[in-house]
């Protein structure tokens, strides 16, 4: 009878331990506003993961991940929305603010963790900084007075510009804002402002190409999804168009933008990993303050400042955190 009880605790206990290993595996829903193929995407999630491991989350192990990537295309974005909250994901890492909007739309329930949102108490998507509220928390990418350092950065890197090109996303609510600041700047500076409201290459292409026949231009880029996705031809553009542009993020330079100035993006997603392993161990997002970039970045591309003619002063190139050569 000890031989028979034995044998049915061992095979009960075989027979349950897959079923256990299954109930201590977490998921996380990721959806991102590059494409996946990016090399910044690489970066982004291997800081992400980085972080998760850090905190014992194994990928494959105790963890399963399902990846979308938006690429900046609002309609990828509302296509993967509901796939990502059908996955029934313990928690949701979410890039941008127009896609967590879509995400609250559809769950109230699963936690979203964001990172690169601007803004997010006036867009509705937390109700404070301090005591979010609901299922979102996260990190916050800039603040609308930074709007003025690109401007301001723009005229000194290129003394002679008049004009400023504008390029924003209408639909992205932080553009008004970010505008608001530029045009508060801009008197100071001796530079005037338009705005070019474009959503694709297409209008950002036909736009600046009718803004560069008149002289002494430069252009601003905001940070929009589409944007990123479309970095390579609009660096291609400026530099077609001999156009003096100011840029959000240090990926740009690094492909061959003229300079940037912005939070470290990269790191925001490996400090996002530290909450989404919070939440798995039970804290409630709406408790869990909405964080500001720790570190900024400027970055300047002396061999782009050299086609476009540009002498870039030693004060600036002293200030900067890097210079590519």
């Amino acid at each position: 009878m000890r031989r028979r009880n034995f044998i049915k605790a061992t095979v009960g206990a075989v027979i349950a331990w897959p079923l256990m290993a299954r109930a201590q595996t977490r998921r996380i829903g990721v959806l991102m506003n590059l494409a996946a193929d990016d090399p910044q995407s690489a970066k982004e999630i291997s800081a992400f993961l980085d972080g998760l491991q850090e905190r014992g989350w194994t990928p494959g192990g105790n963890l399963q991940i399902e990846y979308r990537w938006g690429a900046g295309d609002h309609e990828l974005d509302r296509k993967y929305a509901p796939e990502l909250v059908a996955f029934a994901p313990d928690v949701l890492l979410v890039a941008g603010g127009t896609t967590v909007g879509l995400l609250q739309n559809l769950t109230r329930t699963v936690p979203i963790v964001f990172v690169e949102v601007t803004d997010p108490v006036n867009r509705g998507l937390v109700a404070s900084l301090a005591q979010p509220g609901g299922n979102t928390t996260g990190f916050t990418q800039f603040e609308f007075s930074i709007a003025g350092k690109w401007l301001e950065l723009l005229k000194q890197i290129a003394p002679n510009v008049r004009r400023a090109a504008i390029i924003r996303d209408p639909s992205e609510t932080s553009a008004i804002g970010q505008f608001a600041v530029l045009q508060a700047t801009a008197p100071r500076l001796g530079v005037e402002v338009r705005p070019v409201d474009a959503r694709d290459i297409t209008e950002i292409e036909r736009a600046m190409a009718s803004f560069a026949r008149d002289p002494d231009g430069g252009m601003v880029m905001t940070p929009t999804g589409a944007a990123r996705g479309h970095r390579e031809a609009i660096i291609a553009l400026a530099a077609r168009l001999k156009l003096p542009a100011v840029y959000a993020y240090r990926y740009y330079v690094t492909d061959g933008g003229l300079i940037s100035y912005g939070p470290d993006v990269t790191e925001q997603c490996r400090r996002a990993a530290e909450y989404v392993d919070r939440i798995l161990k039970g804290e409630k997002p709406a408790n869990m303050p909405v964080q500001a970039p720790t570190k900024y970045q400027m970055v300047i591309n002396l061999r782009t400042a050299k086609a476009l003619g540009l002498s870039v002063p030693q004060s600036l190139q002293a200030s900067v955190d890097e210079v590519i050569e």
